[in-house]
């Protein structure tokens, strides 16, 4: 391909650069380039590609798109975005694969993994064709998986994966968008079929500063959509609303103006219940995950595909054969008579819609196990020590993934918000720890939720990331506990 028609999406402010000459690929990762190929120079957290330049010249790379001016001598292209470039060449690099798709995206603070999911299965079980999905618990094609740790890939990571979607058969694809995506145009250029919104609440204030910052980033989302689902009991509807550039249809619970309403809502240990009132439609719906945050998803997932041209009433059903979504709500299968829960939640929102939804339920104690991550927003620690004091009866603090933070000033933070409280709280640094000191508090009835991790099945202390799952300390623990039990009954017997 030439270099002409590689950057024809880009905007050039200057070139230096033979426009004919074929290029052979391009790459942003300066470890990872090849003869032949267009380097495009990306200014990142920790470092600069301007600063590798001669690295990439001498493994042979044919040319430089940069964001300032380089020696004439070097073959480069000066733009004002190489954020912009990347995403631009990677697309027409892969032949426009979007545009052989049908995409949903879908953002917000909490909801996007277990709304991405709901709309996936959605589609697969009313047209029987795999759609492609894009996100936090994973990139899949159907049922098959291509793991990933950003909730959002780089733009030329995303463009490649919707490339591979398209060529094996799918015609649509769910994507998670995250705020960072979107400021940081992994996703530019990109034309949505749906855009969906779900909430906005405290999180990654450590990159955008402000919730007004926060809240102009995740409208983005909605200027490069056909057709957009928006909340409207969120109190950030108003921004996403002015964003949107197509036609929108609006959803919620408590207002009741909106195109697509749940009322009638029934919550139980098991299951959310409610009936969907569409303009000139009424459809009762049952999803089996409780809370009611799950209505919220489902009435997300219904805004979603009757956008896409779907009836309601054969999305209705499908829900009810939606089963949960690893670390969303998550039960155990312990056969104890005590419950432990697994959930994702890391905002002061989500932590609080999961202790709520155990709460209409619960019969015995509920027990919160959390910690924070270090190196992201610290404005959210003593608002999720708060939140769960408030609402548990018992609650332990103790470590998410600490990364390069001192664990203890993490839980510190947390702790400066639960200091006025009269609920029993204790700080264990170590989270197996914790988890198995819980675990072995529990009474018949009683509720452990373990939040934070959710799916994940490591932990980052430090720079390196070991192997730890929630799930594996809860079934290993409670097998020591049963050798422990069988030894004592034998020494009896002797």
């Amino acid at each position: 391909m030439t270099l002409k028609t590689l950057t024809q999406k880009v905007n050039i402010l200057d070139s230096f650069a033979d426009l004919e000459m074929e290029i052979s690929g391009v790459s942003y990762d300066s470890r990872n380039v090849l003869e032949g190929e267009l380097f495009i120079a990306i200014k990142g957290f920790t470092t600069d590609g301007h600063d590798y330049i001669d690295d990439v010249l001498k493994k042979g790379a044919a040319c430089i798109i940069s964001e300032k001016r380089l020696d004439s001598s070097i073959p480069h292209i000066v733009t004002d975005s190489s954020r912009k470039a990347l995403a631009a060449t990677a697309a027409v690099w892969f032949d426009y694969p979007a545009k052989k798709l049908k995409i949903v995206g879908v953002t917000g603070t909490n909801g996007k993994t277990s709304v991405t999911n709901l709309i996936k299965h959605a589609i697969e079980a009313t047209t029987g064709n795999k759609v492609g999905l894009i996100g936090t618990n994973g990139n899949f094609i159907g049922d098959r998986e291509l793991p990933t740790e950003l909730t959002t890939p780089e733009s030329y990571e995303m463009q490649k994966i919707l490339d591979k979607m398209a060529i094996e058969g799918c015609s649509y694809v769910v994507m998670e968008v995250s705020s960072h995506a979107l400021a940081l145009d992994r996703v530019y250029g990109i034309e949505y079929e749906v855009g969906v919104y779900t909430n906005l609440s405290p999180d990654h204030l450590d990159f955008h500063g402000t919730m007004d910052e926060y809240a102009k980033a995740k409208a983005l989302l909605f200027t490069m959509c056909k057709n957009n689902a928006i909340n409207i009991d969120d109190s950030y509807s108003d921004v996403m609303l002015g964003a949107s550039s197509g036609n929108v249809m609006t959803y919620a619970i408590d207002n009741g103006s909106a195109d697509l309403v749940g009322k009638d809502v029934r919550l139980s240990a098991d299951k959310s219940q409610f009936t969907a009132l569409l303009i000139g439609k009424i459809c009762r719906v049952q999803i089996n995950i409780p809370g009611l945050f799950s209505v919220y998803n489902a009435l997300s997932a219904i805004a979603a595909t009757t956008l896409l041209g779907f009836d309601v009433a054969e999305i209705a059903p499908t829900l009810l054969t939606c089963n949960g979504i690893k670390g969303r709500a998550e039960v155990m299968p312990l056969g104890k008579e005590y419950t432990v829960i697994i959930d994702y939640a890391h905002t002061p929102d989500a932590l609080e819609n999961i202790i709520k939804a155990v709460r209409e339920t619960a019969k015995g104690k509920i027990y919160t196990l959390f910690g924070c991550g270090g190196d992201r927003d610290k404005a959210k620690r003593p608002l999720m020590g708060k939140v769960a004091v408030e609402l548990s009866d018992e609650v332990i603090i103790t470590t998410d993934n600490p990364r390069t933070e001192e664990p203890k000033s993490i839980i510190e933070q947390i702790v400066a918000g639960v200091e006025d409280t009269n609920t029993p709280y204790t700080a264990i640094t170590d989270r197996r720890e914790a988890i198995c000191q819980t675990l072995d508090k529990l009474e018949p009835s009683d509720v452990l939720i373990l939040a934070g991790k959710g799916h994940e099945t490591y932990q980052i202390i430090g720079t390196t990331k070991f192997n730890f799952d929630d799930r594996e300390v809860v079934t290993e623990h409670l097998k020591s506990k049963r050798v422990e039990s069988r030894k004592e009954r034998v020494e009896d017997l002797d």
